[in-house]
């Protein structure tokens, strides 16, 4: 199973201001607006909001030490290129951006964010305030996909619980571990099951997927969208990429570094390799599983997180158990969005919690 990454790093001044400057970020290393272009080991690329870079691997990996060598590298080079004038920073959100900070990317593909913003309003931290770990595995054969997806929807809870990274918003904590999953959920909300509150229904077939497909199509079609009738436009935790003939897990927050997103990849590969998986089937308990992991992060779901890491640690790959301890500390002692909460409501500043969570990102050292 080959595995892909896409990472969302927020782009701040040295002050961890945000600053909406990824058009023109993208024009000094290539001399025009480019919505991706290529920068060493790694692609950069545009998102909505200008005050984000996409981070992806130049090439998808069998091992999860390449992928790590290869964003690295390029999160090096960044660093390197611009180091007297931005700062790079993970999570889920940026803790304190408020909407009037950023703005909109309007070099390309305008048609496609006008079709979003008259169907859905995008000035919200839904769209213009979310930064995401996803996460692309590949599949062999129908049999194969249709397996790995419906253990990909059970394990959603747990995995959004573990990547919680989202506790404070426009410089306040909320007491919800994963805002921008908050957020996310409802930023399309017209029409609910374009993100079917990000657990997807099980399937049996490749069938039971496209017919889901094909009914939020239609009604794209019904309100004249037709042009957002492309795959990637579900939003669900796990939807399935038949052109890249991948999965991708879109329900994940960034965490503060590299090294901490593989040890995330780590304990999704050796958790597919179970022949079993001790977990809930059931879609409204998966439900309210994956509210209990947004609202509190790992503190709800320790018992089960501790015995799926068992599960985990007994089918993962040497290279695997090198990164599972990361995912280890984060059950025992709370996702990084609990252990963000917990130090800013005691210190009450912001500011050197995000500088040390830069630090992370810059040194691939875990945060704890």
């Amino acid at each position: 199973m080959t595995i892909g990454t896409e990472h969302e790093f927020s782009i701040n001044d040295l002050q961890f201001n945000p600053l909406p400057v990824s058009d023109q970020i993208l024009k000094t290393l290539c001399g025009r607006y480019e919505s991706e272009i290529l920068f060493g080991d790694v692609k950069l690329g545009k998102e909505l909001q200008k005050t984000v870079l996409e981070f992806v691997p130049r090439t998808h990996a069998d091992t999860l030490a390449a992928l790590e060598g290869q964003l690295m590298r390029g999160i090096r080079k960044f660093s390197h290129v611009f180091r007297d004038r931005y700062q790079l920073l993970g999570l889920g959100m940026h803790p304190t951006l408020r909407l009037e900070e950023t703005d909109v990317w309007d070099h390309d593909e305008g048609e496609y964010y006008a079709a979003y913003d008259r169907l859905f309003d995008i000035r919200q931290h839904g769209w213009l305030n979310i930064q995401a770990l996803q996460v692309n595995l590949s599949y062999r054969g129908e049999k194969d996909l249709v397996l790995h997806y419906n253990r990909l929807r059970t394990l959603l809870p747990y995995l959004i619980a573990v990547t919680a990274a989202s506790p404070v918003v426009e410089g306040i904590s909320t007491g919800t571990a994963d805002n921008r999953l908050l957020w996310y959920r409802r930023n399309q909300e017209q029409i609910p099951r374009i993100c079917n509150r990000i657990v997807p229904e099980k399937i049996g077939s490749v069938g039971d997927y496209r017919r889901e497909q094909e009914e939020i199509f239609s009604e794209l079609r019904s309100r004249d969208a037709g042009l957002l009738c492309e795959e990637w436009v579900n939003s669900g935790g796990v939807i399935i990429r038949f052109s890249r003939k991948c999965l991708e897990i879109k329900a994940l927050d960034e965490q503060e570094c590299i090294r901490s997103d593989m040890a995330v990849c780590a304990f999704i590969r050796s958790l597919l390799r179970c022949p079993s998986l001790p977990v809930e089937a059931d879609q409204d308990a998966l439900l309210d599983l994956t509210e209990e992991a947004i609202r509190g992060g790992t503190a709800g779901l320790r018992p089960e997180l501790e015995h799926l890491y068992s599960r985990a640690w007994a089918h993962a790959t040497a290279e695997e158990r090198f990164y599972l301890p990361f995912i280890e500390e984060r059950i025992g002692h709370g996702s990084l969005a609990e252990l963000v909460r917990e130090r800013f409501e005691r210190e009450r500043e912001i500011l050197p919690v995000l500088g040390d969570l830069a630090h992370a990102l810059k040194t691939n050292t875990p945060y704890r």
